[in-house]
């Protein structure tokens, strides 16, 4: 099964690099990327989890709404996208549940950030992939950590995919900047050892963000917007001539608990 996921959150991302962008412009090109995503999964009929903060889902109701009338799974990216405290975990539960009267299961940190696992059981979730289990420096040192899903507690780890080999990590920045054939090679390495893949994006990639404001470093625009939307058409397209099944996050879990 193909879990395919996406970070939903206001685009601050360019704060981080001493770039300026205003809420207003987080929020909508955030939302922009969105409408692109949903419209090339529906055009394969392919189902995706995603992850919001409340500050996005607030701002994008109907975006929100449309997602889940097309099928796809709500899960919680905490309240907002730059700002965590541990009561975060249960209050964005609660109000994503509130504001769209669906169950919300899962939760993935912002920025992949550890969290207290027994805060994440408490507060009401059943699973959680917030773990790259690779080594990249300054973000992630995680080799010690399985590859693959494990049971933490009342909790289910599913970690975001990285290869059988030396453990190339499949996330967005890979898809960017990965010749296409390469990251197809590890994407089908990864589902043959593991019978998953477990692979993640955001919005903004397939928006336009290539503004000097921003000052975002080459390898985070690299292949993004309308190169983005092609590429992931492609991968979807390729994928689906393979034979592989794409399910939520929740699907997953009842396979492998049942």
């Amino acid at each position: 099964m193909v879990l395919l996921s996406f970070d939903i959150e206001e685009f601050d991302m360019p704060l981080e690099y001493k770039g300026e962008i205003p809420f207003e412009k987080q929020i909508s090109i955030s939302q922009t990327g969105l409408e692109k995503i949903l419209d090339i999964l529906k055009k394969h009929n392919a189902k995706a989890t995603f992850f919001s903060t409340v500050i996005f889902a607030e701002n994008s109701k109907l975006l929100i709404e449309r997602l889940l009338n097309e099928g796809h799974e709500l899960a919680s990216h905490t309240w907002f996208h730059s700002e965590f405290e541990e009561k975060h975990l249960l209050e964005s539960r609660e109000k994503l549940e509130e504001l769209f009267s669906t169950k919300v299961t899962g939760l993935r940190m912002p920025r992949m950030m550890p969290v207290n696992e027994n805060a994440v059981e408490n507060a009401g979730y059943s699973y959680n992939s917030s773990i790259n289990p690779t080594f990249l420096p300054g973000r992630y040192n995680n080799l010690k950590v399985s590859r693959t899903y494990f049971k933490e507690g009342k909790v289910m780890q599913i970690p975001a995919s990285v290869s059988p080999n030396f453990r190339i990590p499949l996330f967005w920045l890979s898809f960017h900047n990965f010749p296409l054939f390469f990251y197809k090679k590890l994407a089908s390495d990864t589902l043959k050892k593991d019978h998953y893949l477990n692979i993640y994006f955001h919005p903004w990639e397939f928006a336009e963000i290539k503004d000097e404001a921003f000052k975002l470093p080459g390898f985070t625009v690299k292949n993004s917007g309308k190169e983005m939307i092609e590429r992931f058409d492609n991968f979807i397209f390729w994928l689906k001539s393979k034979n592989y099944s794409f399910g939520t996050f929740q699907e997953f879990q009842k396979q492998i608990e049942s």
